[in-house]
């Protein structure tokens, strides 16, 4: 699998050749550092690791350090491995975007997705209250319901859709068309939207 890492820069949209608008999103995908490579004989499996972003020196480990020395680059803010790259890379080589990516080609983005904080059953799992709100309802629209029995089994069964913590979480969406790259600002233009805010990290999987 071929992939790289990115940092989302926003979303815009262009026109197609016939004159439809489509949204998409800004990627800037590279240039990643291979920072090791794994092969069957030493590690079980074939994969290269690659690093991305820039990370300052006091804020790293000594053992990342000298991970990172090993490749002759600077430290790296984030570390991801992609098993069986189609490419042949060594150690301390740097893939730019148009290597791995070319119009066309359809893309998975995995990224973290936006928090949003504590929400109620409604926005979280789509409840939709009592349609009814007449017949002796009463700020019935928003509640989540019954969570459970009486005595038994006295208690609230786990994974019981509830209130809580929404988004924030890792997110994967697949078949992203490539719609346009541009090598010389390490740039790649991904129809739709991708998860996450403006700046945070994506891997972009082939």
């Amino acid at each position: 699998m071929n992939g790289l890492l990115g940092k989302k820069i926003g979303m815009t949209s262009i026109f197609d050749d016939a004159g439809k608008n489509i949204a998409c999103t800004v990627v800037e995908a590279g240039p990643c550092v291979v920072t090791q490579v794994k092969t069957e004989e030493t590690d079980g499996y074939n994969a290269l690791q690659i690093g991305y972003g820039e990370a300052k020196e006091k804020n790293t480990s000594q053992a990342l350090r000298g991970h990172f020395e090993k490749a002759s680059t600077t430290p790296k803010r984030k570390l991801v491995e992609f098993r069986d790259f189609d490419i042949e890379k060594a150690i301390g080589d740097v893939i730019k975007v148009d290597e791995v990516f070319t119009e066309g080609d359809l893309v998975s983005a995995v990224g973290t997705s936006k928090g949003k904080g504590f929400q109620g059953v409604v926005k979280r799992h789509n409840f939709r209250g009592v349609n009814d709100a007449t017949h002796g309802q009463h700020n019935r629209q928003r509640a989540p319901g019954s969570i459970g029995a009486a005595s038994y089994p006295a208690r609230v069964f786990k994974g019981m859709r509830m209130a809580g913590q929404d988004g924030n979480r890792r997110v994967k969406v697949q078949n992203l068309q490539v719609l346009k790259v541009f090598p010389d600002k390490n740039l790649i233009l991904v129809k739709g939207a991708i998860p996450g805010h403006k700046g945070s990290y994506v891997i972009l999987e082939k």
